[in-house]
């Protein structure tokens, strides 16, 4: 049985998420991700360049591609990926 993964709530990710940088996967040619970094420069997580922009769909320009699929990523950040962040964000307080 696989466990469901939680997302972080798109409030935190606005805070934690530095950058979404698309670039090309390592171990496949011709496919892109998106790789999450959080403000620091850290590598969180990636996605599937063509999946997410599956998701959001058609758009009416490039830049709008970018900004729906970066937004759609905000959404889907998993707390796997800051499970570091989010306990020195609770030792802060």
């Amino acid at each position: 049985m696989s466990e469901e993964v939680k997302f972080i709530p798109y409030e935190l990710a606005l805070q934690i998420v530095g950058n979404v940088i698309e670039e090309e996967h390592l171990h496949e040619m011709n496919r892109r991700i998106l790789t999450v970094y959080d403000k620091r420069g850290k590598e969180l997580c990636w996605y599937d360049a063509e999946e997410i922009i599956a998701e959001v769909g058609p758009q009416p320009n490039a830049d709008a591609v970018k900004t729906a699929a970066v937004e759609r990523i905000m959404h889907q950040i998993p707390e796997w990926a800051v499970e570091d962040l989010l306990k020195e964000l609770a030792q802060r307080r």
